[in-house]
């Protein structure tokens, strides 16, 4: 089943929110995932750049879509990114694939 990474940021009302009232916020996320048709595989919250990191399963890309809208829509993200991540064997199999394509490509320039 494909994987993927989605990473965001809290908005300064979901920090306060979480200091007022703590909540887990990987339970919501398992949550919503599911409810959208997926799994969630792990979650962590980050440093850096964003401030969470989600690995899911769907059965296609376009299934994540609801629940990133829901998710957006909550006012309580931002800066949501979601990336399609591909396992060593997968890759392995593009590149046999690449291999048995290319000649078929030709370069506008040499």
């Amino acid at each position: 089943m494909p994987l993927f990474i989605t990473t965001g940021c809290y908005t300064t009302t979901s920090a306060k929110g979480m200091i007022d009232s703590p909540s887990d916020r990987e339970k919501a996320a398992r949550g919503i995932m599911e409810a959208a048709g997926g799994k969630l595989q792990s979650f962590y919250v980050t440093t850096g750049e964003n401030d969470w990191m989600a690995i899911t399963e769907f059965d296609d890309g376009a299934d994540l879509v609801p629940a990133l809208l829901v998710i957006g829509a909550s006012g309580a993200v931002s800066n949501v990114k979601t990336v399609r991540a591909y396992t060593g064997s997968e890759f392995k199999a593009a590149q046999e694939k690449a291999g048995t394509i290319a000649s078929s490509y030709k370069p506008p320039a040499k």
